[in-house]
């Protein structure tokens, strides 16, 4: 057996030069090209979340449909049976409930995880640094493929119902995009709360039940008396819940698009309030969680 030869060894003088630069402040300066550069981990971060919401349990993936057709179901027979209000447009009242679920639902879940999320992932926050915004944004991901589920369980309930979807169908997302900001705006703030106030988390199930009355979910927006249509409508999911039945009912709803634009500004105004209230909360969170 012949041994191999050594192989030579390299001196100090052969290794390629390099600085090792220890700046104050630099990830603070360098932040937002920070999520840039860790986008990888915001995918890795919602794949996470995605496989572990279902895991063992019975139904899995089948719960992101249950829930919302279970909602519709009592909503229809509470508003439509019950108290006998109308529908819009003479449609499915079944169908005027769903096409309000579909935004509803995508902004309480995307606000509820954004809220819990960094308490959630307090075993990395206090180990390792990378843009703690990643993970409520990660969770916006997670409750985007919940949306889809749901949005293709509607277009078989329309068509079995005989309501035809019409091509406004296709601006659906950006109808959307003003519930899903919203739910981060407000998850950052909750979220920045609860990591030094517990009580929080109590108070995020309220907020979502309370808010779900005080949308127009179960019943159109139309049965709100004029007079207090303006105070109503700075519920920005009042904007974007009539924007969403617009686009899902084709012609035979009327969109309130003042309350949109309205809805528009409101959830600009909770994003920046969002995102500075969490950037100002960021660097305790370490030391905190």
């Amino acid at each position: 057996m012949t041994a191999s030869p050594p192989q030579p060894r390299h001196s100090e003088s052969d290794l390629p030069p390099f600085d090792l630069i220890i700046e104050g402040g630099r990830h603070e300066r360098h932040y937002w090209t920070d999520l840039w550069r860790y986008r990888e981990l915001l995918f890795f971060l919602a794949w996470r979340d995605l496989l572990v919401r279902y895991k063992q349990t019975v139904l899995g993936v089948a719960w992101s449909v249950i829930r919302p057709l279970a909602t519709m179901a009592a909503f229809t027979f509470v508003f439509s049976r019950v108290a006998r209000l109308p529908s819009e447009a003479d449609v499915p009242y079944a169908v005027l409930v769903y096409a309000a679920m579909l935004p509803w639902t995508l902004f309480a879940g995307a606000f509820q995880d954004s809220s819990n999320s960094v308490v959630g992932s307090a075993h990395i926050v206090a180990k390792v640094y990378f843009p703690r915004l990643l993970i409520p944004a990660s969770t916006l991901l997670v409750n985007l493929a919940d949306f889809l589920i749901a949005l293709g369980v509607l277009l078989v309930l329309m068509l079995l119902l005989g309501v035809a979807p019409s091509w406004r169908l296709l601006l659906l997302p950006l109808l959307v995009l003003p519930a899903l900001l919203g739910a981060l705006g407000l998850g950052l703030m909750l979220g920045a709360l609860n990591v030094r106030y517990r009580d929080v988390r109590v108070l995020i199930p309220f907020i979502t039940q309370f808010g779900l009355y005080l949308s127009p979910v179960g019943y159109s927006s139309a049965v709100v008396p004029e007079m207090w249509r303006g105070v109503y409508a700075l519920n920005p999911l009042v904007g974007v819940i009539d924007a969403c039945r617009w686009a899902i009912l084709g012609a035979r709803a009327t969109g309130h698009w003042p309350d949109f634009v309205l809805a528009c500004a409101v959830v600009a105004a909770l994003l920046t309030l969002g995102l500075w209230v969490f950037r100002r909360s960021e660097r305790q969170f370490a030391d905190v969680i």
